[in-house]
Protein backbone atom coordinates (compact mmCIF):
# COMPACT_ATOMS: atom_id res chain seq x y z
CA UNK A 1 0.00 0.00 0.00
CA UNK A 2 2.81 2.40 0.87
CA UNK A 3 4.58 1.67 -2.43
CA UNK A 4 1.36 2.41 -4.33
CA UNK A 5 0.98 5.71 -2.49
CA UNK A 6 4.57 6.61 -3.27
CA UNK A 7 3.94 5.76 -6.91
CA UNK A 8 0.94 8.09 -7.08
CA UNK A 9 2.90 10.79 -5.27
CA UNK A 10 5.64 10.55 -7.91
CA UNK A 11 3.04 10.74 -10.68
CA UNK A 12 1.55 13.89 -9.18
CA UNK A 13 5.01 15.44 -8.75
CA UNK A 14 5.99 14.60 -12.34
CA UNK A 15 2.77 16.10 -13.71
CA UNK A 16 3.26 19.20 -11.58
CA UNK A 17 6.85 19.53 -12.80
CA UNK A 18 5.75 19.31 -16.42
CA UNK A 19 3.12 21.98 -15.84
CA UNK A 20 5.72 24.26 -14.23
CA UNK A 21 8.29 23.67 -16.99
CA UNK A 22 5.86 24.10 -19.89
CA UNK A 23 5.97 27.96 -19.93
CA UNK A 24 9.78 27.90 -20.11
CA UNK A 25 9.72 25.32 -22.90
CA UNK A 26 7.15 27.36 -24.83
CA UNK A 27 9.22 30.50 -24.29
CA UNK A 28 12.28 28.74 -25.72
CA UNK A 29 10.35 27.46 -28.74
CA UNK A 30 8.88 30.91 -29.37
CA UNK A 31 12.32 32.53 -29.20
CA UNK A 32 13.49 30.25 -32.02
CA UNK A 33 10.47 30.86 -34.27
CA UNK A 34 9.41 33.62 -36.63
CA UNK A 35 6.73 36.12 -35.73
CA UNK A 36 4.51 34.72 -38.48
CA UNK A 37 4.73 31.24 -36.96
CA UNK A 38 3.99 32.53 -33.48
CA UNK A 39 0.87 34.44 -34.58
CA UNK A 40 -0.37 31.80 -37.05
CA UNK A 41 -3.70 30.05 -36.68
CA UNK A 42 -3.72 27.13 -36.03
CA UNK A 43 -0.84 27.36 -33.59
CA UNK A 44 2.56 26.17 -34.81
CA UNK A 45 3.97 23.87 -32.15
CA UNK A 46 7.47 23.56 -33.60
CA UNK A 47 9.15 26.04 -35.98
CA UNK A 48 10.08 24.97 -39.49
CA UNK A 49 13.67 26.08 -38.78
CA UNK A 50 15.48 27.38 -35.72
CA UNK A 51 16.09 31.14 -35.84
CA UNK A 52 18.98 31.84 -33.46
CA UNK A 53 19.31 35.28 -35.02
CA UNK A 54 16.50 36.41 -32.71
CA UNK A 55 19.04 36.45 -29.89
CA UNK A 56 21.39 38.63 -31.94
CA UNK A 57 18.48 40.98 -32.66
CA UNK A 58 18.05 41.54 -28.92
CA UNK A 59 21.51 43.16 -28.73
CA UNK A 60 20.69 45.30 -31.76
CA UNK A 61 17.45 46.70 -30.35
CA UNK A 62 18.54 47.08 -26.73
CA UNK A 63 21.69 48.23 -24.92
CA UNK A 64 21.42 44.80 -23.34
CA UNK A 65 24.82 44.58 -21.66
CA UNK A 66 24.61 48.04 -20.06
CA UNK A 67 21.05 47.43 -18.86
CA UNK A 68 22.11 44.03 -17.56
CA UNK A 69 24.98 45.64 -15.63
CA UNK A 70 22.60 48.23 -14.16
CA UNK A 71 20.21 45.48 -13.07
CA UNK A 72 23.07 43.62 -11.40
CA UNK A 73 24.25 46.75 -9.53
CA UNK A 74 20.71 47.63 -8.42
CA UNK A 75 20.03 44.09 -7.26
CA UNK A 76 23.29 43.81 -5.32
CA UNK A 77 22.81 47.11 -3.50
CA UNK A 78 19.18 46.42 -2.69
CA UNK A 79 19.78 42.88 -1.46
CA UNK A 80 22.78 43.83 0.67
CA UNK A 81 20.80 46.67 2.19
CA UNK A 82 17.82 44.43 2.90
CA UNK A 83 20.04 41.76 4.47
CA UNK A 84 21.84 44.18 6.77
CA UNK A 85 18.95 46.45 7.74
CA UNK A 86 16.41 43.61 7.82
CA UNK A 87 18.63 41.52 10.08
CA UNK A 88 19.25 44.43 12.44
CA UNK A 89 15.57 45.36 12.61
CA UNK A 90 14.47 41.73 12.94
CA UNK A 91 16.90 41.11 15.80
CA UNK A 92 15.77 44.28 17.59
CA UNK A 93 12.10 43.32 17.33
CA UNK A 94 12.78 39.72 18.37
CA UNK A 95 15.29 40.08 21.21
CA UNK A 96 15.57 43.64 22.47
CA UNK A 97 13.12 45.27 24.84
CA UNK A 98 12.39 48.95 24.37
CA UNK A 99 9.32 51.20 24.78
CA UNK A 100 6.82 50.90 21.94
CA UNK A 101 8.46 47.83 20.39
CA UNK A 102 5.22 45.98 19.72
CA UNK A 103 3.47 49.12 18.46
CA UNK A 104 6.31 49.88 16.03
CA UNK A 105 6.30 46.30 14.80
CA UNK A 106 2.55 46.52 14.25
CA UNK A 107 3.14 49.58 12.07
CA UNK A 108 5.78 47.62 10.11
CA UNK A 109 3.28 44.81 9.57
CA UNK A 110 0.67 47.33 8.47
CA UNK A 111 3.04 48.54 5.75
CA UNK A 112 2.90 45.04 4.24
CA UNK A 113 -0.82 45.50 3.65
CA UNK A 114 -0.41 48.78 1.74
CA UNK A 115 0.10 48.49 -2.04
CA UNK A 116 3.44 50.00 -3.10
CA UNK A 117 1.65 52.14 -5.71
CA UNK A 118 0.28 54.25 -2.85
CA UNK A 119 3.79 55.55 -2.07
CA UNK A 120 4.69 56.16 -5.72
CA UNK A 121 4.04 59.92 -5.91
CA UNK A 122 5.65 60.78 -2.58
CA UNK A 123 8.71 58.65 -3.34
CA UNK A 124 9.04 60.27 -6.75
CA UNK A 125 8.91 63.76 -5.22
CA UNK A 126 11.62 62.84 -2.71
CA UNK A 127 13.88 61.35 -5.38
CA UNK A 128 13.29 64.34 -7.64
CA UNK A 129 14.16 66.81 -4.88
CA UNK A 130 17.40 64.90 -4.25
CA UNK A 131 18.30 65.10 -7.96
CA UNK A 132 18.37 61.30 -8.30
CA UNK A 133 16.20 60.91 -11.39
CA UNK A 134 17.84 58.71 -14.05
CA UNK A 135 20.39 57.43 -11.53
CA UNK A 136 21.04 54.11 -9.85
CA UNK A 137 20.61 55.77 -6.46
CA UNK A 138 17.09 56.90 -7.35
CA UNK A 139 16.10 53.38 -8.39
CA UNK A 140 17.69 51.70 -5.37
CA UNK A 141 16.70 54.03 -2.53
CA UNK A 142 13.03 53.04 -1.94
CA UNK A 143 13.78 49.32 -1.91
CA UNK A 144 16.91 49.20 0.22
CA UNK A 145 14.77 48.36 3.27
CA UNK A 146 11.49 46.47 3.26
CA UNK A 147 9.00 45.61 5.97
CA UNK A 148 9.05 42.01 4.77
CA UNK A 149 12.79 41.68 5.45
CA UNK A 150 12.31 42.84 9.05
CA UNK A 151 9.34 40.51 9.51
CA UNK A 152 11.11 37.46 8.05
CA UNK A 153 14.28 37.96 10.09
CA UNK A 154 12.29 38.58 13.27
CA UNK A 155 10.55 35.24 12.80
CA UNK A 156 13.90 33.56 12.27
CA UNK A 157 15.57 35.10 15.33
CA UNK A 158 12.60 34.11 17.49
CA UNK A 159 13.38 30.49 16.62
CA UNK A 160 16.96 30.66 17.89
CA UNK A 161 17.62 29.59 21.51
CA UNK A 162 18.06 32.40 24.02
CA UNK A 163 20.74 30.40 25.86
CA UNK A 164 23.26 31.32 23.17
CA UNK A 165 22.80 35.02 23.88
CA UNK A 166 23.02 34.47 27.63
CA UNK A 167 26.27 32.54 27.23
CA UNK A 168 27.72 35.34 25.07
CA UNK A 169 26.75 37.97 27.66
CA UNK A 170 28.39 35.92 30.42
CA UNK A 171 31.58 35.97 28.34
CA UNK A 172 31.45 39.77 28.32
CA UNK A 173 29.97 40.43 24.86
CA UNK A 174 28.03 43.65 24.39
CA UNK A 175 24.68 43.66 22.49
CA UNK A 176 26.28 44.44 19.15
CA UNK A 177 28.84 41.64 19.57
CA UNK A 178 26.07 39.22 20.49
CA UNK A 179 24.22 40.14 17.30
CA UNK A 180 27.22 40.28 14.95
CA UNK A 181 29.31 37.37 16.19
CA UNK A 182 26.73 34.95 17.59
CA UNK A 183 23.24 35.46 16.22
CA UNK A 184 23.96 36.68 12.68
CA UNK A 185 26.11 33.66 11.70
CA UNK A 186 23.32 31.38 12.96
CA UNK A 187 20.83 33.25 10.79
CA UNK A 188 22.47 32.24 7.50
CA UNK A 189 19.52 30.08 6.33
CA UNK A 190 17.14 33.00 6.88
CA UNK A 191 19.52 35.42 5.20
CA UNK A 192 19.83 33.06 2.22
CA UNK A 193 16.05 32.87 1.87
CA UNK A 194 15.75 36.65 2.15
CA UNK A 195 18.55 37.13 -0.40
CA UNK A 196 16.85 34.98 -3.03
CA UNK A 197 13.47 36.63 -2.44
CA UNK A 198 15.11 40.05 -2.64
CA UNK A 199 16.95 39.18 -5.85
CA UNK A 200 13.74 38.02 -7.51
CA UNK A 201 11.82 41.12 -6.42
CA UNK A 202 14.55 43.55 -7.43
CA UNK A 203 15.35 41.88 -10.75
CA UNK A 204 11.69 41.84 -11.81
CA UNK A 205 10.81 45.31 -10.52
CA UNK A 206 9.28 47.31 -13.37
CA UNK A 207 6.98 50.10 -12.17
CA UNK A 208 9.41 52.16 -10.09
CA UNK A 209 12.38 52.02 -12.54
CA UNK A 210 9.97 52.84 -15.36
CA UNK A 211 8.94 56.02 -13.52
CA UNK A 212 12.33 57.35 -12.42
CA UNK A 213 14.57 56.17 -15.30
CA UNK A 214 13.63 57.54 -18.71
CA UNK A 215 17.00 57.30 -20.49
CA UNK A 216 17.73 53.89 -22.10
CA UNK A 217 21.31 53.97 -20.85
CA UNK A 218 20.12 54.32 -17.23
CA UNK A 219 17.30 51.79 -17.31
CA UNK A 220 17.50 48.28 -15.87
CA UNK A 221 16.76 45.22 -17.95
CA UNK A 222 13.15 44.92 -16.81
CA UNK A 223 12.35 48.30 -18.36
CA UNK A 224 14.32 47.44 -21.50
CA UNK A 225 12.19 44.31 -22.01
CA UNK A 226 9.03 46.40 -21.69
CA UNK A 227 10.19 48.68 -24.51
CA UNK A 228 10.27 45.70 -26.89
CA UNK A 229 6.48 45.59 -26.79
CA UNK A 230 5.15 47.79 -29.58
CA UNK A 231 1.91 49.72 -29.51
CA UNK A 232 0.49 47.89 -32.54
CA UNK A 233 2.94 45.11 -33.40
CA UNK A 234 5.22 43.11 -31.11
CA UNK A 235 8.06 40.88 -32.28
CA UNK A 236 7.31 38.03 -29.89
CA UNK A 237 10.32 35.82 -30.78
CA UNK A 238 12.74 38.67 -30.03
CA UNK A 239 10.83 39.50 -26.85
CA UNK A 240 10.98 35.87 -25.68
CA UNK A 241 14.68 35.66 -26.52
CA UNK A 242 15.36 38.77 -24.44
CA UNK A 243 13.24 37.40 -21.59
CA UNK A 244 15.19 34.14 -21.61
CA UNK A 245 18.50 35.97 -21.50
CA UNK A 246 17.20 38.12 -18.64
CA UNK A 247 15.83 35.30 -16.49
CA UNK A 248 18.72 32.86 -17.00
CA UNK A 249 20.94 34.35 -14.22
CA UNK A 250 18.03 34.32 -11.76
CA UNK A 251 17.24 30.68 -12.53
CA UNK A 252 20.87 29.77 -11.94
CA UNK A 253 20.92 31.62 -8.59
CA UNK A 254 17.73 29.92 -7.47
CA UNK A 255 18.91 26.44 -8.51
CA UNK A 256 22.12 26.93 -6.54
CA UNK A 257 20.41 28.27 -3.41
CA UNK A 258 17.04 26.50 -3.47
CA UNK A 259 17.90 24.23 -0.54
CA UNK A 260 18.86 27.18 1.64
CA UNK A 261 15.68 29.03 0.66
CA UNK A 262 13.50 26.09 1.69
CA UNK A 263 15.40 25.57 4.94
CA UNK A 264 15.25 29.27 5.80
CA UNK A 265 11.51 29.59 5.17
CA UNK A 266 10.77 26.38 7.04
CA UNK A 267 12.87 27.43 10.06
CA UNK A 268 11.27 30.88 10.22
CA UNK A 269 7.77 29.41 10.20
CA UNK A 270 6.78 30.97 6.87
CA UNK A 271 4.24 29.01 4.83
Amino acid sequence: MSERRNGWAHVVLIVGSLVMLFPFAWQLITSLSTNAEVTSIPITIWPSSLHFENYATVFERLPFLSQFAISVVITLIRVLGQLLLGAMAGYAFARMRFPGRDAIFAVVLAILMVPPQVFLISQYQIVQSLGWLDTVAGIVAPGIFTAFSAFLMRQFFLGLPEELEEAARLDGANPFQVFWRVMLPLARPGLSALAVIGVLASWNDLLWPLVVATKPGQQPLSVGLATLQGQYVTDYPVLMAAALLACAPILIVFLIMQRRVIDGLAFSGMK
